[in-house]
């Protein structure tokens, strides 16, 4: 087990450092972001010191190499549009996303898996198939959309829930919680409604294909032919062999929640580190652009530890110590 974290994360060094180099060469090729930080009144000698002060003077290769050097002693730059460290503007937004994601992921496990049962277990029933119709439509309707739908219905014309921002957030351990507040957890639901719709169809497509998998396979007809009711079958026979590969798929998805919930956070104004990111692109923000990716690759490296860990417990057959790769 050390032997294959050591290794993973080795490895994972390896993917950070390329992840810099290639957000360093995009951010170079784009633009200038001088261009759009200063004024278009400023004189030559302003623009001048502005280059200076922001270290753009150096020749690219070097201007990495001091990146590489401060990111040794955890820091990864200073935003040029806030002047504050790239990595505290991250932190203070991140608790914000993090609480969308839990959300979204919640809904998708709690949604997804026993609708995803009912399905596998009744495929030719009208419930099982209005289910999978509708998981159809999760895949189908785009994150912008349905955002927007559920904004003019629910908070247009119903009146019902609020369309943007976080609401009243409570303060614990140094981070601002919405879920706290009756407030924040209307300001909560329409976008963790919006952010899950995809992943919930995905975990009731999952569980039903695995779940009429398991029930032709020999340990249930087994279980059957012992006298066992069909409750005990299902949750603990068919549940436990088909959460090994739910387990992975939504712990990835937890992943793509938090990277991509952009879009989402940008529809419903939520001040989370999607908004941050497409506010830092427009302004060609480089330390808070380089910033938030490797805290986003940081994540997915832990996560895919996370997995390989929780999927050696459920699986016995499965043992880390021996994986080579």
């Amino acid at each position: 087990m050390l032997v294959f974290i050591i290794r993973r994360l080795m490895q994972s060094v390896i993917v950070l450092l390329v992840m810099s180099l290639l957000v360093f060469l995009g951010v170079f090729a784009i633009g200038n972001p001088v261009d759009i930080l200063i004024s278009p009144q400023a004189d030559q000698e302003d623009i001048k010191r502005t280059i200076a002060a922001l270290g753009l003077d150096k020749p690219l290769w070097e201007q990495y190499w001091i990146f590489l050097q401060n990111a040794l002693h955890g820091n990864l730059g200073t935003s040029f549009a806030h002047g504050t460290p790239a990595l505290k503007l991250i932190f203070e937004r991140m608790p914000a996303t993090m609480e969308l994601a839990i959300c979204a992921i919640l809904l998708a496990i709690v949604l997804g898996i026993p609708l995803g049962l009912w399905a596998g277990l009744r495929p030719n029933g009208v419930a099982g198939k209005t289910i999978m119709t509708v998981s159809i439509l999760g895949f189908s309707l785009p994150t912008f959309w349905v955002g927007l739908m559920l904004i003019m219905v629910f908070a247009v014309q119903l009146g019902w829930l609020p369309s943007n921002g976080r609401g009243e957030t409570v303060r614990v351990l140094g981070m601002s919680l919405s879920f706290l507040t009756l407030d924040g957890i209307r300001h909560l639901i329409l976008p963790a409604i919006t952010l899950s719709l995809l992943n919930i169809a995905m975990v009731i497509r999952l569980t039903r294909a695995g779940t009429q998998e398991a029930m032709l396979q020999d340990y249930v007809k087994f279980a059957r032919a012992k006298g066992l009711s069909n409750t005990r079958i299902v949750g603990v026979h068919v549940l436990k062999n088909i959460l090994i590969p739910i387990v992975t798929v939504i712990a990835l998805q937890f992943g793509s929640i938090i990277a991509f919930a952009i879009v989402t956070e940008s529809i419903f104004a939520w001040p989370g580190m999607g908004k941050l990111i497409i506010d830092s692109i427009q302004l060609l923000d480089r330390p808070v652009i380089v910033a938030y990716l490797m805290v986003i690759v940081t994540l997915f490296i832990l996560i895919n530890l996370l997995v390989d860990i929780v999927y050696s417990m459920l699986d016995p057959r499965v043992r880390i110590a021996d994986n080579k790769g």
